[in-house]
């Protein structure tokens, strides 16, 4: 109940402050950016997956073994995640010099990149659900779209409140 009250004090706070609505407009600026590398990285491996018959055939197997999903949709969750993990990378280095700068002290280091890359987890687990689920009523493009949408507002949550909050200073 405490983490609950923490949060929404924290929130609150930022509110009044007008730096969550900044910081918001600045995350969704790198998040065009990284929407961009996303849905060309996921048409490219989702596009080099389809026509690699190991991979067809390990799809085709995971539909048969548990009479679930498409073959197509077998391979959109790899594709995915990849495309994902290509962004987020990006969108760690971008974040870092501009949006939360002040936090980070615009230096890049791999504990703050590990803990964005974790924390970016939810949001891939957001996002590669909405677009296996988004897939079976709109084309894949669409889904794709609504996924990236999903993703950014759980990113974006998670990126302020946990991973760049304001930290005491240490010379490392």
């Amino acid at each position: 109940m405490n983490l609950f009250r923490n949060i929404a004090g924290r929130i609150i706070t930022a509110w009044h402050e007008r730096t969550v609505a900044l910081k918001a407009v600045s995350f969704a600026l790198v998040g065009v950016v990284n929407a961009a590398v996303d849905y060309g990285v996921f048409f490219l491996v989702l596009g080099v997956l389809s026509t690699w018959p190991s991979i067809v055939e390990f799809a085709l197997k995971l539909t048969v073994s548990c009479n679930c999903l498409s073959v197509e949709t077998w391979i959109i969750i790899p594709a995915n995640v990849i495309a994902w993990f290509v962004a987020v990378s990006g969108s760690y280095v971008m974040n870092s010099y501009t949006t939360f700068a002040v936090e980070s002290g615009r230096k890049l280091r791999w504990r703050d990149y590990g803990t964005f890359v974790a924390s970016g987890v939810a949001g891939v687990i957001a996002n590669t659900t909405t677009v296996v689920v988004a897939a079976q009523f709109v084309p894949v493009w669409a889904a794709k779209l609504i996924a990236i949408l999903v993703g950014f507002v759980v990113n974006f949550s998670l990126s302020h409140f946990f991973v760049f909050r304001p930290r005491e200073r240490t010379t490392d």
